[in-house]
């Protein structure tokens, strides 16, 4: 007996120390984090010099060692005189020659609730800071769709773009259904893989009802309103007919606002044909003028590195310890559901 006491206080002050280290550190992270007075970070990356540095690497690979030193000794040489030749203008007050527009690079991976698009406010208004009207934006985009509101509010992100008269492509590698079509449909150009999934103009809600279960359990709900349709379908409460007929109008008006969008954007599309909620593979999305071309986003760049100077944008929001864990737990979530709806086989809309 002695000893399960003995044993039950060390465990009782272990878990003291761990509990009061962690919330130590928690607010020693919060503190720094005020200090710095920022809610994140804008990133930049050359994806040319990226891409020519693997290009190197591979050719250099397939090299013999004294080749490789013959290649060094004329890389360095070659980068030398472009220095020189640079400082040389600079001292004039000279442009180089080959000065080119630059092409910014912008990722979306959508979540349900658009989250992402506090990150895409940043980036756009990055890039319109400094944009010409030479210059071109290429948005990397993958989501499902989500939230109405989410999803509206990030394609009037990317209208800013097409208000100020500067190009936007958007590049869909593997999903831009319901929200995400509604985003890319606001592009000058959308270019999609062959077996992509776009589409999916249509709005869709559902909700359970446990008033049943409640009834049998004797449990009763009360629900009071002010205003006629304050609610309409609730989860607890018993729903009336009249309650899912303006429900289902809701839904309605919603779609006829999607519809009105995606056909004010892309006005040669059959938007009658199209708005029916279904989705379609990339090749057959530029049957039906959903897209403009087909291809991937990696074509895409590789293809424009000679036209453009190529910079990635990303801004970092800098996360809470809390949100940290609760947003890799819904994450965890989020890839548990996508295997067991791919073990059904359907595709994810």
């Amino acid at each position: 007996m002695d000893l399960l006491y003995g044993y039950g206080l060390f465990l009782a002050k272990t878990v003291t120390v761990v509990v009061a280290i962690a919330a130590i550190a928690l607010i020693i992270v919060n503190v720094a984090q005020r200090r710095r007075g920022q809610s994140g970070q804008l990133k930049l990356t050359q994806l040319n010099e990226s891409y020519q540095d693997m290009k190197d690497n591979m050719m250099l690979a397939k090299m013999k060692h004294q080749d490789q030193k013959l290649w060094h000794k004329a890389q360095k040489k070659k980068d030398k005189q472009e220095a020189k030749a640079a400082k040389q203008r600079a001292k004039q007050g000279l442009k180089a020659e080959e000065d080119k527009a630059t092409l910014y690079v912008l990722d979306f991976k959508g979540s349900m609730d658009a989250g992402e698009v506090v990150s895409l406010r940043e980036e756009i208004s990055a890039v319109m800071a400094v944009a010409t009207a030479r210059d071109e934006v290429l948005l990397r985009l993958e989501s499902p769709g989500g939230v109405v509101h989410g999803y509206g509010l990030a394609a009037s992100q990317l209208q800013r773009l097409r208000q100020k008269g500067i190009r936007l492509t958007v590049a869909v590698d593997k999903v831009a259904a319901s929200g995400g079509y509604m985003m890319a449909c606001v592009a000058d150009r959308i270019v999609a893989a062959p077996f992509s999934i776009i589409g999916s103009i249509g709005v869709v809600a559902q909700i359970p009802n446990f008033n049943r279960l409640l009834k049998r359990n004797d449990i009763d709900m009360e629900l009071h309103t002010a205003g006629e349709y304050k609610r309409t379908l609730t989860l607890f409460g018993e729903n009336t007919e009249q309650g899912r007929e303006k429900f289902r109008e809701d839904l309605n008006e919603t779609h006829g606002l999607f519809k009105h969008f995606v056909h004010e954007m892309r006005p040669s599309l059959d938007i009658d044909a199209v708005a029916t909620g279904e989705h379609w593979f990339g090749t057959q999305a530029l049957e039906k003028g959903l897209i403009d071309s087909i291809g991937t986003s990696d074509d895409l760049i590789i293809a424009e590195m000679g036209k453009y100077q190529v910079i990635g944008v990303r801004y970092a929001r800098r996360k809470k310890m809390m949100d940290r864990f609760t947003q890799s737990a819904a994450a965890s979530a989020e890839r548990l559901f996508l295997k067991l709806w791919q073990r059904g086989e359907k595709p994810l809309l």
